[in-house]
């Protein structure tokens, strides 16, 4: 939560250069208090799994958080039941009417594909254009973010050799950065798909900036200037054993996939992996909800300004 101190207070400014919420006493007294809405579309199979990292994240802060779960209604998921989709997700249909503070979506195992082939991409490009109007800051994670980054800028993704798959060491390029505020010098992501951006292609965008790069993974972390956009290329949310059930189901099956990187002591697929990303996830998530959704976000979600 963001500290309140008078606006006059000769601490105010070196807080604010470190990066510190704070909140003036002229700001907090007209100030009403509301649950944060955040809207989840959940483009990956595994959707209760997914469900369980995102809100597990989501509800690491203070703040009180109301969720609503989407799904798109051009594509039929084949791995959670009928009922679960009926009983707690929504269509866009639903929902298209309201106002977010913050919206989140998923990656999806579709990344090989031309982004057109995807059965629900005009769906998807809808969406994609309804969150520039009825959301406040949209969290794009993995091939939601290369799409995102596709519909909104041109950015188109380049097939990798060989599966980009593990857990890498990352810094932050943007030293000033909010989204970061509090992260070590170097801290790991889980990356798992096939696919990356050009950094050349991202800095020909002026409207995007690079917050987190590593040397093997590459970009991490972009957003546009006012956070309204933040795109995500890893999986901070992958729960500890997330790695070594998708190896092991591509195992199983005869595809061809190596042992994750630095994710497997002695890279032994035996051995009980460590989770050593868990802190700067839970870190990254608290950073976008207090001040790119909380701090930014107008009460009345009705006079939500629109972005370009």
């Amino acid at each position: 939560m963001p500290i309140k101190i008078p606006c006059d207070l000769p601490a105010a400014k070196t807080l604010q250069d470190e990066n510190i919420f704070i909140m003036d006493t002229a700001r907090a007294a007209s100030q009403d208090i509301r649950p944060l809405k955040i809207l989840i579309l959940n483009l990956m199979p595994t959707k209760i799994a997914t469900e369980t990292q995102l809100a597990r994240l989501l509800g690491n802060t203070p703040l009180q958080i109301e969720t609503e779960l989407l799904t798109v209604s051009s594509h039929t998921p084949k791995n959670t039941p009928p009922e679960h989709m009926l009983s707690f997700y929504k269509t866009f249909d639903a929902v298209k009417d309201d106002f977010f503070d913050g919206m989140v979506i998923t990656g999806a195992p579709v990344e090989q594909m031309e982004y057109e082939d995807v059965d629900y991409w005009d769906e998807l490009c809808e969406i994609f254009e309804w969150t520039k109007s009825h959301v406040y800051s949209t969290f794009h994670i993995c091939w939601a973010a290369f799409a995102a980054l596709y519909y909104h800028y041109g950015i188109k993704k380049v097939p990798l050799e060989e599966k980009l798959f593990g857990v890498f060491r990352h810094t932050v390029t943007h030293k000033g950065s909010i989204l970061f505020r509090g992260f070590d010098d170097v801290f790991l992501v889980p990356h798992s798909r096939h696919t990356t951006i050009l950094k050349e292609d991202v800095l020909k965008e002026p409207r995007l900036k690079i917050l987190a790069e590593s040397d093997k993974a590459g970009i991490y972390v972009m957003k546009t200037d006012e956070g309204r956009q933040i795109f995500i290329t890893g999986h901070s949310e992958y729960d500890a054993d997330t790695l070594r059930n998708e190896y092991l189901r591509d195992k199983n099956a005869g595809l061809p996939i190596k042992v994750p990187e630095n994710y497997f002591p002695d890279d032994d697929d035996t051995k009980e992996p460590l989770c050593t990303w868990r802190s700067g996830a839970n870190l990254l998530y608290s950073n976008w909800l207090n001040y790119f959704v909380y701090q930014a976000t107008p009460y009345d979600l009705n006079h939500l300004p629109k972005w370009k």
